[in-house]
């Protein structure tokens, strides 16, 4: 059976790695726009798992709070793409 906790607890931390780190990386003037890119590319993949770690919840009946959790993954994953197809915007002007 799947540890979806566990993988939840997992993920979490990953997040809040990537809440720190990718504004560093977004506000770094060396960045080229094929790292932004990339970074965008991996974080809506992120974005991804994590709407599926919540259906995944959801379908094998864990508490409300668990769900909730994995909603602000996924809304923090998407947040830090956003931020980088914003830059991305922004480079491309």
């Amino acid at each position: 059976m799947t540890d979806w906790i566990g993988i939840l607890k997992e993920q979490t931390v990953n997040g809040d790695q990537m809440s720190r780190e990718v504004p560093k990386m977004l506000a770094n003037p060396d960045i080229s726009e094929t790292q932004v890119k990339t970074l965008f590319a991996a974080l809506e993949k992120q974005a991804d798992f994590a709407e599926k770690l919540t259906l995944a919840l959801e379908k094998f009946g864990h508490d409300f709070p668990i769900i909730k959790a994995a909603e602000r993954l996924e809304e923090r994953y998407a947040d830090l793409a956003a931020s980088a197809a914003e830059k991305l915007k922004t480079m491309r002007k």
